[in-house]
């Protein structure tokens, strides 16, 4: 199945990446489909012919490595085009995301795009957030602590999120995540979005709202399927 899975996301990635354009300003997001967005493109554009800003270290090192230039975000930095993947992709168009523990930085991106692409396999589509996947949740270390049984008396179910050694992981922010699971899927992602954002030492969520313009949904075979919200196919 994993095999199957690694092939959707790679002809997901490979169904954006040909219609790239030299020149582009690229955010790149991270996590196993981002990857695989970031090969495509060095494999298409031999060294490199992008303004790429990225959302992690992992997904610096890995387009340094593969010959993309990757640089800081600046002040006035908008992006073009960003290439991301998601833990969720409810029918509304709400996302999960955080998996890769990034997801602070990936909403900057977001936020900072005219396009965001979501590359997907079937495996993340649901109808409700928080069905298949928990809520990965940013938090200052200080604060971890009380913030873990003030979710959990709201009805979470919380998870510390590990790192090497059973030591808790650490974001590239030195932030912690707690990985909260709902005790139902969520009606009402922004609200849900906004009260868990609510307590000090929160740094931020992995819901996003109104941050897909393009979810792109690969299968095993090669097969490629577009989906854009309501508002986007409107215009």
């Amino acid at each position: 199945m994993t095999e199957e899975l690694e092939r959707a996301k790679a002809a997901a990635a490979e169904h954006v990446v040909q219609a790239l354009r030299p020149g582009l300003r690229l955010a790149l997001g991270t996590g196993s489909t981002a990857a695989h967005a970031v090969r495509q493109v060095a494999a298409r554009f031999p060294g490199g012919r992008f303004d790429c800003v990225a959302s992690s270290r992992a997904t610096e090192e890995l387009a340094r490595d593969l010959g993309l230039a990757v640089r800081p975000l600046r002040g006035d930095d908008r992006f073009d085009l960003l290439l991301d993947g998601a833990d969720e992709v409810a029918d509304s168009f709400a996302l999960t995301k955080g998996g890769g523990g990034a997801l602070l930085r990936e909403k900057v991106l977001a936020q900072l795009s005219d396009e965001r692409v979501i590359l997907v396999d079937r495996t993340k589509l649901v109808h409700r957030l928080g069905e298949r996947s928990p809520i990965p949740v940013e938090v200052v270390p200080f604060a971890r602590a009380v913030l873990e049984t003030e979710f959990r008396q709201q009805g979470y179910r919380v998870r510390v999120r590990g790192g090497p050694g059973g030591s808790p992981f650490l974001s590239d922010n030195g932030n912690e995540i707690l990985d909260l699971t709902p005790p139902a899927p969520l009606s009402d992602p922004a609200a849900t979005d906004r009260a868990l954002r609510a307590p000090a030492g929160v740094v931020e969520t992995g819901i996003f709202v109104g941050l897909a313009d393009r979810v792109v949904v690969g299968y095993p075979d090669g097969r490629v399927e577009e989906r854009r919200p309501p508002r986007a196919r409107r215009t």
